[in-house]
């Protein structure tokens, strides 16, 4: 368990919020509505050492505890949810190989990408494999002492722009995570960014179709090298808590920031000779969204704890999610009808926030899955506390 200075760890927060609102916000909507990356955004993130929140101090990385992580997320994502993306996969990455992989991965991989100088895509969705896991396709071939790997992969986010990628990829003792190493762009070797996938919100940074052709990486590339054969998707299930609470963490921000937008807007906003905050259907909703986002908080609180304990978390990183993200969209909706026809426009960011909040709906497994994983998860303790 990661023991970090609750001052230092306030303190750290502090600074990023103070950077959202002082160089984000104010020049957020030019970036978003033109679909570009935040280049300039990255690289502060990268000065502030986030690509190394959690990665061990011997290895250059900041050591965050977990809640400090999704609190530094929840900033983020205030300030432009796909700021937070920018981290998310990147992280599991680094969670991976830290939590499975050999001292001499560790030394390989986590320096550089704890400065960000290497950044990292997460590669387990196919075509035609999304919530079910089982069914990727994706083959890695073991050719004297490479694996040759064929295959497509969905939904990947960094995944033109890193230079490291956790893949999933079926071998004959089973799905096996390999990491591995490219150069950033549209192709490298047998790997190839076969499309860009447009998108409603989450825009700025690509996420992308990648095809593998006869694409060779050494056995070392292997997580865990021979002891991590066939154990992939046991490795990647494990670190997709962590992509569940920093997906909550998210929701967590966009709903803040929708929160914030109304309460702002309805005292800005008169009818009737009084501001639109004394009319009590306002209040109302007000105080809903403001009892939803606190129960979020917390919610993400106690599955950030879980996890930094070292316990099983599938339960609570579910329900964090679950709740946090149905949140956001449920405040976003709520924040757009609240502006009346204004939230309909580009002239206040309400609209992005109601483009933005359905990712956390769908991504790290949809709300769907959570509650499969959650009445599980649940099924199973009480099993276990009964016997």
């Amino acid at each position: 368990m990661t023991t970090f200075d609750p001052e230092i760890a306030d303190a750290l927060v502090s600074t990023i919020r103070g950077w959202v609102r002082k160089d984000v916000i104010p020049h957020v909507s030019r970036f978003e509505h033109a679909d570009e990356y935040p280049e300039a955004w990255v690289e502060q993130m990268k000065a502030f050492g986030l690509f190394g929140a959690r990665i061990p101090e011997e290895y250059g990385g900041l050591a965050l505890d977990v809640h400090t992580y999704a609190r530094l997320i929840e900033e983020l994502a205030y300030g432009w949810m796909s700021l937070a993306g920018v981290l998310n996969t990147h992280t599991i990455a680094a969670s991976l190989v830290c939590r499975f992989g050999t001292l001499e991965q560790k030394a390989r991989w986590l320096p550089t990408m704890a400065t960000g100088a290497s950044r990292a895509a997460f590669s387990l969705s196919e075509p035609d494999a999304g919530s079910d896991a089982q069914a990727i396709t994706c083959r890695a071939v073991l050719d004297g002492g490479e694996y040759v790997i064929n295959g497509s992969k969905m939904w990947v986010t960094n995944g033109e722009r890193s230079s490291l990628v956790a893949l999933a990829a079926r071998t004959d003792e089973g799905i096996t995570c390999f990491i591995v190493a490219k150069e950033p762009g549209e192709s490298f070797e047998g790997i190839t960014v076969s499309r860009r996938i447009e998108k409603l919100g989450y825009k700025g940074l690509e996420t992308v179709e990648m095809t593998y052709l006869d694409h060779r990486v050494p056995a070392s590339s292997i997580l865990g090298e021979t002891a991590g054969l066939g154990k992939g998707l046991q490795f990647i299930l494990g670190s997709l808590e962590l992509g569940r609470i920093n997906v909550a963490a998210r929701a967590l921000g966009v709903a803040r920031a929708a929160f914030d937008a109304s309460m702002k807007y309805s005292h800005e906003r008169r009818t009737f000779g009084v501001p639109i905050h004394k009319h009590q259907a306002i209040q109302f909703k007000l105080a809903d969204m403001a009892t939803k986002i606190e129960a979020s908080r917390l919610l993400v609180k106690s599955a950030a704890e879980k996890f930094e304990a070292g316990q099983r978390a599938d339960v609570e990183a579910g329900m964090a999610k679950l709740f946090c993200s149905e949140t956001a969209f449920e405040v976003a909706t709520e924040a757009m009808r609240l502006h009346g026809g204004y939230g309909y426009t580009t002239d206040f960011p309400v609209e992005r926030f109601y483009r933005d909040a359905p990712l956390m709906i769908i991504g790290e497994g949809t709300n769907e899955i959570q509650r499969i994983v959650i009445a599980r998860g649940l099924l199973r303790r009480w099993s276990e506390s009964v016997l």
